[in-house]
């Protein structure tokens, strides 16, 4: 089990998870694997497509968000245990690894929030409760 592995990973259901750090006595720093938002998150959050191409049965994100003092974002990094990995999926390459890299150094790095970021978010909740988006 090595960064940039994708592994089948029991959490709430199977889901994939990208491998990122870690070993199997302390767990394993991961991200899930998550469906892409359909909207525009810029400003608010970088996506990083993983796929088919990836060696992953369907098209799906890693989604990470940006810090905003006016919303907290639920996270998709998480720990898991070698007990939790079932089966590994693929393989990233080292340049998906490289734009993995990049989305968490920008994830963590300060900023301000972008200009009509607030209102985005408005309309993101909007859509949440009408439904409109999973």
């Amino acid at each position: 089990m090595q960064r940039g592995e994708v592994w089948w990973a029991d959490l709430d259901e199977s889901r994939p998870v990208v491998l990122l750090s870690g070993d199997q006595e302390s767990g394993f720093q991961a991200l899930q694997v998550v469906e892409p938002s359909g909207i525009d998150i810029s400003g608010l959050g970088v996506e990083v497509s993983v796929g088919a191409i990836d060696g992953l049965p369907y098209e799906g994100v890693l989604r990470l968000g940006f810090p905003n003092p006016d919303f907290l974002f639920c996270t998709w990094q998480t720990t898991v245990t070698a007990d939790s990995l079932s089966a590994r999926a693929a393989v990233l390459t080292p340049a998906k690894i490289d734009e993995i890299d990049e989305a968490l150094r920008r994830s963590a790095e300060p900023r301000e929030p972008e200009a009509g970021a607030t209102n985005r978010l408005n309309e993101i909740r909007d859509m949440l409760r009408r439904g409109e988006l999973r």
